[in-house]
């Protein structure tokens, strides 16, 4: 399949694109490398330049390119920066997202599949956590994915765009080549291991007066490789809907760096802070449904397996990715 993949240099998108190429789909990029990195994209993908916020760009790229299919990754994704700059994120993930949604509508795109977000739920019901639970996200950033979740449906409906939403978990882990480099680093894995690495003395613990075993939140983390897997899956012909990705286990701030110490063999020592606004005490993931329709099944659910992929990684590209 001829496939365009919006945010193909950034961490997910650019595994997706390398386990894309791995199953024979040829593959063009379409990034504009705020938060991606040129060296992130393989190099056996077509690489353009763009913004979503240009919608002759996007139409052009995907008319040229005759794609079939559209994975689309590119959006900011820091809940802290939307509570203090909601426009960037309604703009970005919702307005320039709904350009990519009419080219792919006139460019007779035959199925769409997004990258959405558990924070669309906001604090669960129950866990785990399955599709059918109320969606009262509790910021912008969640708010804007539900959005153009909403927009998807409208678009099938009257359109007949076949699409997929993936509602993400924990992301983690790398492939050999590529892994996690963000500018802002806000996820724990890639914080705790700047530790051994010499990059920082300590990690942070957020919050040790959760209603959890150890007093801290506990998250499910999924294997990149496995998120990539679930949207090679998607786009076979007739799968539609939302689904939750996650391993279904639930791991606390603390397992996850003594997971780390374990993998590093040595001690990482942790500071202890107050809890940061809006973390729910526990996020896990049923994923039963991508299981039963997808066919489905994580190759990495044990936490120091992804660690390891994630730690082999950062060791062999200590400072990421060449901006």
């Amino acid at each position: 399949m001829n496939v365009v993949v919006t945010g193909g240099a950034g961490y997910i998108g650019s595994i997706c694109v390398e386990e894309l190429l791995n199953a024979g789909h040829a593959v063009t990029v379409f990034d504009n490398l705020t938060e991606g990195h040129r060296a992130a994209v393989d190099s056996r993908a077509r690489f353009i330049f763009g913004c979503l916020s240009d919608r002759a760009a996007i139409l052009r790229t995907l008319r040229e390119t005759h794609a079939e299919g559209v994975l689309h990754f590119a959006a900011n994704a820091l809940v802290g920066e939307s509570m203090t700059n909601p426009t960037k994120y309604f703009r970005n993930n919702v307005a320039y997202g709904l350009n990519l949604l009419d080219a792919a509508v006139e460019s007779r795109v035959r199925k769409f599949v997004f990258s959405s977000t558990c924070a669309t739920y906001g604090p669960p019901e129950r866990v785990p956590m399955t599709e059918n639970l109320p969606q009262r996200p509790i910021n912008p950033y969640g708010e804007s994915k539900l959005m153009f979740e909403k927009m998807l449906e409208w678009f099938r409906q009257i359109h007949g765009l076949e699409f997929v939403a993936f509602r993400y978990f924990n992301a983690a882990g790398a492939s050999a080549r590529f892994g996690e480099h963000h500018r802002i680093e806000t996820h724990l894995i890639p914080n705790v291991l700047r530790v051994p690495l010499g990059q920082s003395s300590h990690c942070e613990i957020f919050g040790t007066d959760y209603p959890t075993p150890d007093g801290t939140c506990i998250r499910d983390y999924i294997h990149i490789v496995d998120l990539a897997d679930a949207h090679i899956r998607a786009l076979e012909p007739g799968k539609n809907g939302f689904y939750n990705l996650g391993n279904g286990e639930g791991y606390s701030v603390r397992q996850v760096i003594q997971a780390c110490e374990k993998v590093v063999g040595q001690s990482i020592p942790a500071l202890e802070k107050p809890r940061r606004a809006g973390d729910p005490p526990r996020l896990v993931a049923s994923a039963a449904k991508a299981a039963l329709e997808l066919g489905w099944k994580p190759r990495y659910p044990k936490l120091e397996d992804i660690v390891a992929t994630a730690w082999a990684w950062h060791k062999a590209h200590p400072n990421g990715y060449p901006d």
